[in-house]
C-alpha cells in the first residue's frame, strides 16, 4: 500500500508541476505579444518619422 501512496504522490507533484509550468507559459506568450505588438509600433513610427524628414 505505501509505494502505492508514493507514486499517487509523484504523480500528483508531476501534474501540478506542469500546471504551474503551462500558466507560466501562457503569461510569457502574452508578454511576448505585447512586446511584438509595441516594436512594431516603434518601427512604424521610427519609419513616419525618417520619411516626414526627407
Amino acid at each position: 500500500m505505501k509505494p502505492l501512496l508514493i507514486v499517487l504522490a509523484l504523480i500528483a507533484l508531476v501534474l501540478l508541476i506542469i500546471g504551474v509550468a503551462i500558466e507560466t507559459l501562457k503569461f510569457l506568450l502574452y508578454v511576448g505579444l505585447v512586446v511584438l505588438v509595441a516594436s512594431a509600433a516603434l518601427v512604424a513610427l521610427q519609419r513616419l518619422r525618417s520619411g516626414a524628414r526627407r
